[in-house]
């Protein structure tokens, strides 16, 4: 049997075909496209499901075997509005693009800070879905006539053929949901012009919503069970067996993100302050747990700091262990900052549900020595995860799941 997992992210799609014992049978990937205009950074829904459509395309073709179940996992926050035919309505604007200021200045002074981080469980910033949406209706016309809101997984599973629904940890990402009721919290939504009727049904991770039909993709394809595998980072700490109580996944990528999995959810009051410290609380894609997500542009410097020097990874590695190295001083100083952000977000985790019991690191930087020097000297019980693409393979162990060929608890791949 074979099961693919699918990344919608937000510079590729990544895809994944996996046979039951998590050997990787083939693999695609294809660019996401922005484009950056006088409102901000956006794409259409029909790009969106082009780039993940051939990534996935490109890994059935790959494998060359029946693909029995298909997981699909995305960044969060975007969103498609549909009319009562399904087409999209208005561009899908960026979850990181900053238009929606005066929104944010309104929300702040309308819900507040405290109430916001509370209930939501977010940082009352530009980031999620509900100050976008008021943008919209104010900037595009066309946006009053929607019927529908799709999050990014949603419409792509929607577009191959899939039943409309909202993965639950993704419902989180909006600033619409109220994490502790479980459902859409009513003064959030009327401050953004949102209603209830626009959301589509809100199902677990890892429930079957259909299969593929799409003409659109691979034969190898049809009729695969199609699931949800939630936020991105959540799919990876899955992928990267990081979703035990307890458990911190250190996605050590360009955008640095520290998991967290819980297995009760903290008082409303802990919810805002940890939202405060920069920490969203989410519904898990493991059933009856709790997700903590912290980000820092640590990977960015990282990244930004190595083509400023002119010099490759290995070679920064090197010029850190030399004493008299100006490049490697630098180097050294750029890791030690990121380290210490990333170690930030994971104390004020700990100060409200108590020390992780292992911090597991994936991402490209784990192949830094230098990196996980500092990384090493911070965190206790560190360990660095094997596997190459978390996010899909967390979303194939959920398709797996999803089928029914591994049970709810049981994992594709290494140990």
């Amino acid at each position: 049997m074979a099961f693919a997992g699918l990344d919608v992210g937000t510079t590729s799609s990544k895809a994944v075909v996996y046979d039951g014992e998590g050997t990787v049978l083939g693999t695609g990937r294809a660019p996401m496209h922005w484009d950056t205009g006088s409102f901000g950074t956006q794409t259409d829904s029909e790009r969106l499901c082009r780039s993940a459509f051939d990534a996935l395309n490109a890994a059935a073709q790959a494998a060359g075997v029946p693909v029995q179940a298909v997981g699909v996992t995305s960044m969060g926050e975007s969103g498609v509005l549909v009319d009562a035919q399904g087409q999209s309505l208005t561009p899908v604007i960026a979850w990181h693009d900053d238009r929606d200021g005066a929104e944010v200045a309104d929300l702040v002074a309308t819900i507040g800070p405290d109430t916001f981080g509370g209930v939501a469980g977010k940082p009352l910033r530009g980031q999620w879905s509900l100050t976008k949406h008021r943008w919209l209706l104010t900037h595009d016309p066309a946006a009053r006539a929607a019927v529908r809101r799709f999050d990014v997984a949603g419409w792509v599973v929607h577009r191959l053929g899939g039943d409309p629904a909202l993965e639950m940890s993704l419902a989180g990402r909006t600033g619409w949901f109220d994490i502790a009721a479980g459902d859409w919290w009513d003064d959030a939504l009327a401050w953004s012009g949102a209603t209830r009727s626009l959301m589509p049904p809100v199902v677990p991770a890892g429930a079957p919503v259909g299969m593929i039909t799409s003409d659109d993709v691979n034969l190898l394809l049809r009729n695969a069970v199609l699931t949800f595998a939630g936020h991105d980072h959540q799919a990876s700490a899955l992928g990267a067996r990081a979703t035990g109580p307890g458990h911190e996944l250190d996605s050590s990528g360009t955008a640095e993100a520290l998991v967290r999995t819980i297995d009760a959810l903290p008082s409303r009051g802990d919810v805002a302050r940890l939202a405060e410290a920069g920490i969203t609380t989410d519904p898990s894609v493991e059933a009856g747990h709790w997700s903590l997500l912290g980000g820092t542009e640590g990977g960015l410097a990282q990244q930004r700091a190595m083509e400023r020097l002119g010099m490759d990874l290995a070679e920064l590695d090197r010029a850190a262990e030399s004493p008299g190295s100006e490049a490697g001083a630098q180097w050294r100083a750029v890791v030690e900052k990121a380290a210490d952000e990333a170690l930030t977000l994971h104390r004020a985790m700990d100060e409200v549900v108590g020390p992780a019991a292992r911090v597991v690191v994936t991402g490209g930087w784990r192949h830094s020595s230098e990196v996980m020097r500092a990384k090493r000297s911070r965190f206790q019980n560190l360990e660095v995860s094997p596997v190459e693409e978390a996010g899909a393979l967390g979303a194939a162990t959920l398709a797996a799941r999803a089928c029914g060929a591994i049970g709810p608890h049981e994992h594709l791949g290494v140990t």
